[in-house]
């Protein structure tokens, strides 16, 4: 339910647009929005949206009973409710609509704003962008899987909100003087179409791999979800940042230049406008070398990973294209944090060894994350990973081939098994990955990992990164794999330091 205490006339919320009013007297007072019936308050537009399992449009009935003014659904639920004693608004994208209409409703929004979307990387480059904006000078956040992050900080309980709770964090980040806010997009949030009253200045596509195919349709179902963010949300004049290295690049940028937006691509590509042209890896971070409208930038960074580097560079191509000098971006970028969970660098044992942990779970993710260290690394890579339950299957022997294939070390464990057997799951990683250990509990297999170490090595925990539980059963029990390595790296070297 959104806040109350203030009112809106139905025909001012724009939630008809493109759909029918079916009217039942006269224009009423809105006083808030509701998806949910059970917390309807009296004046509020009911939203009775398709679910996957049962149609909104069942609950109409106690939302009228709530006090409920007007309606909105789709024909379905309109067929479905009947006639009603409310104006019902029948809409063929009744969630476009409600977006729509929680944008008029709370008003205010940052002055600038992007978006993030890709399979792997869209919490960095959002952290990226907020950080550079604040070196700019700017009150800037970013928002997404880790909740709110910078000059605001709150928890989230979806990488992309539904535009109610959306549109009430977007008026409370303006009203407390923040000017500047980069947000994920997820894959489920565009095609629900929680970002669509949202006011962007530029939008970025990271990449494209196998994930969430236990909700969209194949992989063809989930670029078109990604592509949402560009032939339908982002307006024409603003700026698409690129990735010019991942495939589906050229189809990314087809439908930007198509919408008439200004299309920015970053990569190693000979025709990227900001060009990767050298990198130098060392223990603690890298060198870049890149080059932008004809000059050559170099700039050191304290992050782990190639891929990181692009990271920083797509999210200095959003600042670009959001209206900043480049040689002020660049300035900035050797200031950059790298994210909670996503390749950190959380300990390293007394002989040297690192230790980091990554969000990486999905197979693209895994080969990336083990890729990308081994140019860090001067001994050998020990993966500690799992695959979360209930989610897609068959993504699971691809990531134990992943690591099969990208480290020297492997040991199978536990990663969200939720409903599942846990056994089972582990099983079909083991079947493409033969020479894992198999460690179930996950501190165990981490404390293992730690104690595999050798000077020049360095372990990955890859899978829940920045995540504070683990989900066994309905229950969410406290885990944290930075806390469990540190816990193990103190132990072990006191254990050693004692003989």
């Amino acid at each position: 339910m959104t806040q109350t205490g203030r009112k809106m006339r139905l025909s001012a919320l724009g939630a008809a647009e493109g759909g029918e009013l079916r009217p039942a007297g006269a224009d009423p007072q809105i006083t808030g929005l509701c998806v949910d019936s059970r917390e309807m308050q009296a004046g509020a537009l009911f939203a009775a949206l398709p679910g996957s399992t049962v149609h909104g449009a069942e609950f109409i009935p106690f939302a009228l009973r709530m006090g409920a003014a007007a309606v909105l659904t789709d024909a379905a639920g309109a067929a479905l409710a009947g006639p009603l004693p409310v104006p019902v608004i029948v809409h063929p994208d009744p969630r476009r609509a409600l977006a729509k209409a929680a944008a008029a409703w709370f008003g205010a929004q940052p002055e600038v704003m992007v978006a993030v979307t890709g399979t792997s990387g869209k919490t960095s480059v959002a952290s990226f962008t907020r950080q550079i904006w604040q070196a700019l000078g700017f009150r800037s956040v970013n928002f997404g899987t880790a909740g709110v992050e910078g000059s605001v900080q709150a928890s989230l309980s979806l990488t992309t909100p539904e535009p109610i709770t959306l549109h009430r964090l977007l008026a409370r980040l303006a009203g407390e003087g923040v000017s500047h806010a980069a947000m994920e997009a997820s894959s489920h949030g565009l095609e629900q179409r929680r970002l669509d009253g949202v006011r962007l200045a530029a939008g970025a596509f990271t990449n494209l791999s196998r994930d969430h195919l236990d909700y969209h349709d194949g992989l063809d179902d989930y670029l078109a979800a990604k592509l949402g963010l560009f032939d339908r949300v982002l307006p024409r004049g603003a700026a698409a940042v690129i990735n010019a290295d991942d495939p589906v690049a050229p189809v990314v940028g087809h439908v930007a230049q198509g919408r008439g937006q200004r299309v920015i691509t970053v990569g190693r590509a000979e025709a990227a406008n900001i060009r990767i042209e050298a990198s130098a890896f060392t223990a603690e971070g890298q060198r870049l070398q890149f080059r932008h409208q004809g000059r050559v930038h170099r700039a050191d960074l304290a992050l782990i990973g190639g891929f990181q580097g692009a990271n920083a560079l797509m999210a200095a191509g959003l600042v670009i294209g959001c209206g900043a000098e480049p040689d002020a971006v660049f300035a900035a970028l050797p200031g950059l944090a790298g994210v909670r969970g996503r390749m950190q660098l959380v300990g390293r044992r007394a002989n040297g060894a690192a230790v980091y942990v990554d969000y990486a779970h999905k197979p693209a993710a895994l080969v990336a994350a083990l890729t990308a260290l081994r140019p860090h690394v001067a001994g050998r890579i020990v993966c500690v990973f799992g695959a979360g339950g209930d989610r897609d299957r068959g993504k699971r022997p691809l990531m134990g081939a992943a690591v099969a294939a990208h480290a020297d070390v492997a040991i199978v464990t536990d990663d969200n098994p939720r409903s599942e057997d846990p056994a089972s799951i582990r099983a079909a990683i083991l079947a493409a990955c033969p020479e894992a250990s198999e460690i179930g509990d996950r501190a165990e297999a981490i404390l293992a990992g730690v104690d595999a170490l050798q000077p020049g090595d360095a372990l990955l925990i890859a899978g829940k990164g920045h995540e504070t539980g683990q989900i066994v059963a309905g229950d969410v029990l406290p885990f944290d794999d930075t806390e469990q390595a540190r816990a193990a790296i103190a132990v072990l070297d006191r254990e050693e330091a004692a003989t």
